[in-house]
């Protein structure tokens, strides 16, 4: 009756998850239209305009100035962006400005920026510790930027882990930055429309989000940057996007995007009840069909979605290729590098060692979820472990 791939259990929304059929057809209702946004006759106004009425939703959706809404080509441009072009502005505006303060569990579209910010910019980077939950130490934060306040950049934390969910302090962090006068950046991308994000509100300077994490096209994001910051480009070419960001606007892209960031802030609320109880069952279940699996991450500021499991005597890469075979997607959120699985940095930064690191798996759930993948997954768990375990001992 299904065709083979709808037999297919989809654990893994946080890498990215479907697109929304309204944003399927705002983007096709542009695919075929001719205008570059920039040009000035007709067809280039009518381009414009979709981004501008685009821009203003996403704007409405997460209350911040359309002129905030600086169109990037997803996450890692937009932290990259951020990080570089506040960094370099500060810097240029007090030269004893080098030093960033960050968390040790960023998503590598971070830690990767600031590796080659140190390398090659001579910042001076300091990744914070965070708890046995994933949380980062707010005192460890104070102390550092209390210590020389004047020789700090920017300070840069995610508001939600994309391995182990758990969400960050926002509001700690950002009295703690304000207090001395420090731009606040954080990774929005696993937040948004999972969770309550308010840019005003929140008080951080710059915010990075992305299309494909919310029901929206791959290769399109924005980074929320307050009007009152400069930030060096890195980017040169036509002066799009207040001069941050050139480069022709991929219109029917920025379209999708904002209906799926609009209809994901507004059924966020629904969303999270709904994901939240099934995320927990599925926590329950699977710890009952493998009595010593046990959950990573703070058990209550966490991502609706995420269940990030330990599973004791297994490797997480056999464990995910026993369950892909059976149908079932999901990631052990580890980086591979070279093809070698390396321990997460995440796991390793809450105090797991290398084996415990290498034990988990991520099950992501979202908008198409249901209790029937959960039903599955449960099903055939118990019998993936055993064989994971059988295949280390042999």
């Amino acid at each position: 009756m299904h065709d083979a791939p709808d037999q297919t259990v989809y654990l893994d929304h946080a890498a990215t998850t479907p697109m929304l059929p309204a944003a399927v057809e705002a983007m096709a209702a542009h695919l075929g239209d001719v205008g570059n946004p920039s040009s000035l006759h007709a067809s280039g106004r009518a381009a414009r305009r979709v981004v501008e009425e685009s821009r203003e939703r996403i704007a409405q959706a997460l209350n911040c100035r359309p002129g905030e809404v600086v169109f990037t080509s997803g996450g890692t441009e937009a932290d990259n962006l951020a990080l570089k072009g506040l960094f370099w502005s500060r810097r240029d505006a007090d030269p004893a400005q080098v030093r960033i303060l960050s968390s040790s569990v960023e998503h590598h579209a971070v830690l990767d920026a600031l590796h080659w910010l140190a390398e090659e910019e001579h910042a001076e980077v300091e990744l914070l510790p965070v708890d046995s939950g994933g949380r980062l130490d707010l005192e460890a934060l104070r102390a550092s930027v209390e210590r020389d306040p004047g020789s700090v950049a920017l300070i840069s934390v995610m508001w939600a882990n994309n391995e182990v969910g758990t969400i960050q302090p926002i509001e700690d962090i950002v009295a703690v930055a304000s207090a001395h006068g420090i731009p606040m950046h954080t990774d929005a991308v696993q937040a948004v429309g999972a969770v309550p994000v308010d840019f005003a509100a929140s008080g951080v300077d710059a915010l990075t989000l992305t299309g494909h994490k919310l029901g929206g096209p791959y290769g399109v994001g924005a980074l929320v940057l307050r009007r009152e910051l400069t930030l060096t480009p890195l980017l040169h070419g036509g002066g799009q996007e207040r001069d941050i960001r050139s480069g022709t606007l991929d219109m029917p892209a920025i379209a999708g995007f904002a209906t799926a960031v609009e209809h994901a802030v507004k059924a966020q609320p629904e969303y999270a009840e709904r994901v939240t109880a099934l995320r927990d069952s599925l926590v329950r279940r699977v710890i009952g069909a493998v009595p010593d699996a046990h959950l990573h991450g703070a058990p209550e500021d966490r991502l609706p979605g995420n269940a990030h499991l330990g599973f004791p005597d297994c490797e997480g890469d056999s464990l995910l290729m026993l369950l892909d075979a059976r149908g079932i997607e999901c990631s052990t959120g580890s980086a591979c590098s070279a093809g070698v699985p390396q321990p997460s940095h995440v796991l390793l930064a809450m105090g797991l060692d290398d084996e415990g690191a290498r034990h988990s798996l991520r099950f992501t759930l979202g908008r198409t979820s249901t209790d029937a993948d959960v039903d599955k997954l449960v099903e055939a768990i118990g019998p993936a472990v055993e064989r994971a375990r059988g295949a280390r001992i042999s």
